[in-house]
């Protein structure tokens, strides 16, 4: 069980700015093991992002101004480590032609137009996806929709778990990465467990909605782009790199919440 926790909190330590006790430093064992709580990280960000979204929205009566603040606290949280991902995959992908080239711009620290673009087209989707859920679901209550923000976090970072249990690591040489990867392979246990921590908070979400199993329904649009990625990923770099995850988890977190805006009219 300490094995487990140490495990996790080098997870947490990677992934946000949350503090952990000191003796969790980057061991690359437990780095290697960590992707099997990429989801519970996410809980724990959907969870500060809904807590901060509730006491915005009671303070200042005004769901846009609590959208607001919520997406930055996740950002704070994360200190915008999948977002950083997103940028370097924009940048690579939208000025590189072969792998070497793809591989040294995403390396490149500095962030240019394509990135840019990416993190505030981004960014805008996801602000006003919320907004609209947060309308449509406060009308019931308050609860829903911090459970949908858990649950997107969640969810969202169980797609990457795919490509590191499926995919190859791009980066023949580490020296070539802005860091070590992530994981080298997922073993099947916890490519299972991430699985679960990843879906409980939708279930917990249908079930609040009286079984409207419809909402699984966002499993199939999710699925679709992490297939794709992979496919787009393997035609060019043929493999994944850390960037290519972080890319994965944002961009679907956006169709995890357009999914679930499209299905609630029919639920």
């Amino acid at each position: 069980m300490k094995k487990e926790v140490r495990i996790f909190l080098t997870a947490l330590m990677f992934f946000t700015r949350i503090p952990v006790p000191s003796r969790i430093d980057h061991n690359t064992a437990d780095l290697n093991k960590s992707s099997r709580y990429f989801p519970m990280v996410g809980i724990l960000v959907g969870l500060i992002g809904a807590v901060i979204f509730a006491g915005a929205n009671a303070l200042f009566k005004d769901i846009f101004t609590a959208v607001i603040l919520s997406v930055m606290a996740t950002l704070l949280t994360t200190g915008a480590f999948h977002e950083d991902g997103l940028a370097d995959v924009a940048d690579g992908f939208g000025g590189g032609w072969t792998k070497q080239r793809i591989l040294e711009i995403m390396k490149d620290s500095r962030v240019g137009a394509f990135g840019v673009i990416a993190i505030i087209m981004t960014l805008l989707l996801k602000i006003c996806l919320l907004a609209k859920l947060a309308l449509v679901m406060i009308n019931t209550q308050l609860l829903p929709f911090c459970l949908l923000y858990i649950a997107a976090h969640a969810f969202s970072r169980t797609m990457p778990v795919y490509l590191l249990r499926f995919m190859a690591y791009s980066r023949e040489d580490d020296s070539t990465s802005k860091s070590k990867p992530l994981a080298t392979k997922i073993s099947w246990p916890g490519f299972i467990l991430a699985n679960i921590t990843g879906i409980i908070p939708l279930l917990l979400l249908i079930i609040w909605f009286h079984h409207s199993w419809l909402l699984l329904l966002v499993i199939i649009p999710c699925g679709l782009l992490t297939i794709y990625l992979s496919c787009y990923f393997s035609k060019w770099i043929n493999g994944y790199t850390g960037d290519c995850l972080g890319a994965t988890q944002q961009l679907n977190e956006v169709i995890f919440y357009m999914g679930i805006l499209a299905i609630w009219n029919y639920i």
